[in-house]
């Protein structure tokens, strides 16, 4: 896709403000879409001329109702949400109410635009029931993301709407990311700057995982949008598992500074995201990732430079 097809066309992106979101402003702008941001909080990011900024609380029904019925969308990617762990645990029902209710309240609202397209997008970590036996997700935020796909699923099939979610690996890329790659990048700025000494702990060197560019991951969002086929899982994988070692020395190879790094733990097997039967799903599109895995680190190291140069200038 080369994103012709987005030009001129209402594009509804929730969760704006975040790491993805921002990407993903970026690039349907470009692409010529007429670009609605929606953000719970007005002055968290700017998005420079030519973007629609909508304050909108996903989990108010009325305003999220509102916000449909004056965008009346092509589009609609859903991004926001809560996406942490240990924040499930501490606060479990605001999370299920974040994640389940504001999908429901959007696609809810979205039935006013039968024609409209949506991307819900999800996360590998979704608990995944095992027929005859007990639910046992591992944390709550496991099981907010499978009732979200639940009920996307169910919404589809009750009122034929248009609906493809997506499953991202863990996506990597300049910006305010808390992915161990921006994480070590961050300590490797420090060390530059403030010399620091203490190490950057980390797990086994050779435990795997798929990195996929966040700039990749937005391109599959958009594919999805015009071409996925609705009431489809899609995972947004690179294919190629990497190892928290391979990490590690690529990042050290950009720096002449002293980067302490300390392992800890043992190692584990990959996470089996990047299975080529899963892949062909977006391959089939037309699909694939660019952006070099050298590269993602690099400008995430570039963009951290220059963050903390100006924090600290």
């Amino acid at each position: 896709m080369d994103g012709a097809e987005l030009t001129g066309k209402k594009v509804l992106i929730t969760g704006a403000s975040g790491f993805t979101g921002r990407h993903a402003v970026a690039y349907f702008r470009a692409a010529g879409a007429v670009v609605t941001a929606v953000v719970r909080r007005v002055g968290v990011h700017s998005f420079g001329d030519g973007v629609a900024v909508h304050v909108c609380d996903l989990n108010d029904k009325q305003q999220v109702r509102h916000l449909i019925d004056e965008v009346k969308p092509d589009y609609a990617l859903h991004l926001a949400g809560k996406n942490s762990v240990p924040e499930s645990w501490s606060d479990p029902l605001l999370v299920l109410e974040t994640n389940v209710m504001a999908v429901l309240y959007l696609l809810d609202a979205l039935r006013s635009c039968p024609a409209a397209r949506t991307v819900i997008v999800g996360s590998r970590l979704k608990y995944t029931p095992e027929p005859g036996r007990p639910p046992h997700p591992p944390h709550p935020y496991s099981l907010s993301k499978a009732l979200e796909e639940m009920v996307s699923l169910s919404w589809m099939s009750l009122f034929g709407q248009q609906i493809m979610l997506a499953e991202p690996g863990n996506l990597i890329g300049a910006g305010p990311s808390t992915g161990i790659c921006s994480l070590l990048a961050r300590h490797v700025v420090a060390c530059e700057q403030e010399g620091k000494t203490e190490p950057f702990r980390l797990s086994g060197r050779d435990n795997t995982r798929d990195f996929l560019d966040v700039r990749d991951a937005v391109r599959a969002y958009a594919t999805l949008l015009v071409q996925g086929t609705s009431g489809t899982v899609y995972p947004v994988v690179s294919g190629k598992e990497r190892s928290l070692g391979e990490i590690a020395d690529t990042l050290l190879t950009m720096t002449e500074a002293k980067v302490p790094v300390r392992w800890d733990g043992a190692s584990s097997g990959p996470d089996g995201a990047g299975e080529q039967e899963e892949m062909s799903l977006l391959r089939k599109l037309g699909w694939q990732p660019l952006i070099p895995f050298a590269q993602s680190l690099q400008d995430i190291l570039s963009d951290v430079r220059t963050q903390q140069g100006r924090s600290t200038g």
